[in-house]
């Protein structure tokens, strides 16, 4: 199996599955004598961890972080960095009943078609679970850019969507409930909206916003390796999503060039920033703004038609403990994938100089 390594410079490789003894990473190319702060590690954990509300999964796993090289003293040191988070809560027998057969919207009947065989359990490696690693990466990348300010917040929860620009926003708000909206009273209805979903036996989508700010000019390159363009290649390498925009997006196509080109401030800043913080695949220092779709998880609690390795169409019901909506946990996910991006283009641009 390719594809589970991320990164040119700063490089994440993953490894593990769901129900599997740990996940676990090699972070390559961390710099040496960054001071890491393993309590704020830590917590980003708990922030992506199942178990954490009413609203979440319930699969109990305390995602300890488990680190073998890389560090002495509390200090990178250069070299590979090494983790594992053991996987303490598995309960593989709810899937007992999808060991020959294929889940709707799933990747269950592609990897059998592709490798010939699968791990049945909770998805294995195709599971949510995976990215458990990448929020430890994260973490590390975001305290290599410590300058750098990443924010990422559920904005929409199926229909309900929260419209108020981030500028008018307190993002210290975000953790403050469990859906992780930074506006109070939409955050009350989206929580008794997903808690209505999960009593249906179903399950919803959403939308997470995130904005970068303290972004230095230089970051991306102009061709192939455009900064939004690996914004987008990581955000759509998180189990679920279904869209990525950035800056103006899809309503900046509906708007004449004299509305949306950014004037100038003589400083070098623009009057406004419908770029989204990026103009001709390279920072230009303004805030990083863009959007990530969730589709509704695909494990639902009610009576679906599935595929089983026979070509036989059978009738099942979702069994397991399973997000009814993704997106509060996914926020540290986004905001990991983020900074890893952000850190490998910052030592890229070392090399220039």
């Amino acid at each position: 199996m390719a594809g589970n390594s991320y990164g040119t410079l700063f490089r994440i490789t993953t490894f593990g599955e769901s129900h599997g003894e740990a996940l676990g990473g090699i972070i390559d190319g961390c710099p040496s004598g960054i001071a890491l702060d393993f309590d704020a590690i830590q917590l980003e954990m708990s922030r992506r961890k199942p178990g954490q509300s009413a609203i979440v999964t319930q699969r109990k796993e305390p995602d300890d972080v488990q680190f073998l090289s890389g560090i002495f003293e509390g200090k990178t040191t250069g070299t590979p960095i090494g983790f594992i988070i053991p996987n303490t809560n598995q309960k593989s027998d709810d899937y007992s009943h999808i060991k020959d057969n294929y889940r709707p919207s799933h990747a269950d009947y592609v990897y059998d078609q592709k490798y010939g065989f699968r791990d049945y359990r909770g998805g294995g490696r195709s599971s949510a679970r995976e990215t458990a690693s990448r929020v430890v990466a994260g973490a590390i990348a975001k305290q290599m850019l410590s300058d750098i300010k990443i924010n990422a917040y559920v904005s929409a929860v199926g229909p309900l969507a929260l419209e108020t620009p981030y500028q008018d926003l307190d993002f210290s708000k975000i953790e403050s409930n469990p859906v992780r909206c930074p506006d109070e009273a939409m955050a009350a209805t989206m929580e008794d909206y997903i808690k209505q979903i999960r009593k249906e036996g179903d399950t919803v989508g959403g939308v997470v916003t995130c904005v970068i700010q303290n972004v230095p000019v230089g970051l991306g390159e102009p061709v192939f390796d455009k900064l939004h363009a690996e914004l987008g290649k990581a955000m759509l390498s998180i189990n679920a999503v279904k869209g990525f925009e950035f800056g103006s997006g899809f309503e900046g196509s509906k708007m004449k060039g004299s509305q949306h080109n950014d004037l100038y401030n003589p400083d070098g800043t623009t009057k406004t920033n419908l770029s989204g913080g990026i103009q001709g695949g390279i920072s230009n220092g303004m805030d990083i703004y863009f959007k990530v779709a969730f589709k509704p998880v695909a494990t639902i609690m009610q009576k679906q038609d599935s595929l089983n390795n026979k070509g036989e169409i059978t009738e099942m019901t979702g069994k397991g403990r399973h997000d009814p909506c993704v997106v509060p946990r996914a926020v540290p996910i986004v905001e990991a994938m983020a900074a890893i991006v952000l850190a490998d283009f910052h030592l890229i641009n070392k090399t220039y100089k």
